[in-house]
C-alpha cells in the first residue's frame, strides 16, 4: 500500500522510475549524474512530490535509454486496465468481444452449417482461432484447415480467410496487432 506522500500526482506515477533505476542497480545520486538531474528533485519525481519539467523528463529517459513517450507511457500505465464485454455478430457466429489498444477477444458460438466470411474488418493482425468445442474449418487462401475441439491455429489475418461450423461450436478468435510478421 502506498503512503500519502506517494500518490500519483494526477494521472501519472512517476515512482516507476524507482523501479527502473533499481533494476539498473543505481541508486538516485548515480542516476542524477547520468541524466544531469539533481538527486531532490529525482527523490520528489519518484515520491510524486513534484511535476516534472518537459527538459528533466528528457533527460531522465535518455538515462534509461528510452523516449519521453515510453517513460510517460510507464508512468500513465495502470496495473489493470478494466472492460466490458460487449455482444458482436457476423452473420450466425455470436460473440462477445473485449477490446484493448493492441488486442482484441471475441468468444463465441456457430450452429452447424454457420459460416463467417469477413476478413476485410481486419487491420494487418496476427489471428488466433481456439476451437473450444465442435468442429470448425478454416479456409485460409487455398488451404482449408478442419480444426476439432482443443485445436488452434495463428495465421496472418491479412490474408482472406473463411470460417464454417461443421457442427455447433464454441471457439475463441485473437485479433493482436502485429509488429513484425512470424
Amino acid at each position: 500500500m502506498k503512503k500519502a506522500d506517494s500518490a500519483p500526482v494526477g494521472h501519472f506515477d512517476f515512482g516507476v522510475m524507482r523501479t527502473l533505476r533499481r533494476e539498473q542497480g543505481w541508486t538516485i545520486a548515480q542516476l542524477g549524474e547520468r541524466a544531469n538531474v539533481s538527486t531532490a528533485v529525482i527523490s520528489k519525481l519518484e515520491r510524486n512530490r513534484s511535476a516534472v519539467e518537459l527538459d528533466t523528463l528528457q533527460r531522465l529517459a535518455r538515462a534509461f535509454e528510452m523516449s519521453v513517450t515510453e517513460l510517460v507511457g510507464l508512468a500513465e500505465r495502470r496495473l489493470t486496465h478494466h472492460t466490458r464485454a460487449r455482444t458482436h455478430h457476423a452473420g450466425e457466429f455470436a460473440f462477445e468481444r473485449i477490446t484493448y489498444a493492441n488486442v482484441s477477444c471475441l468468444a463465441g458460438h456457430a450452429p452447424g452449417g454457420a459460416t463467417l466470411n469477413r476478413s476485410e474488418v481486419h487491420r494487418d493482425d496476427l489471428e488466433i482461432c481456439w476451437v473450444r468445442s465442435g468442429r470448425l474449418r478454416l479456409t485460409l487462401a487455398d488451404e482449408a484447415l478442419d480444426l476439432a475441439g482443443g485445436e488452434a491455429v495463428q495465421f496472418d489475418a491479412v490474408f482472406p480467410h473463411r470460417y464454417e461450423a461443421l457442427t455447433a461450436c464454441d471457439l475463441v478468435l485473437i485479433h493482436a496487432r502485429k509488429e513484425t510478421r512470424y
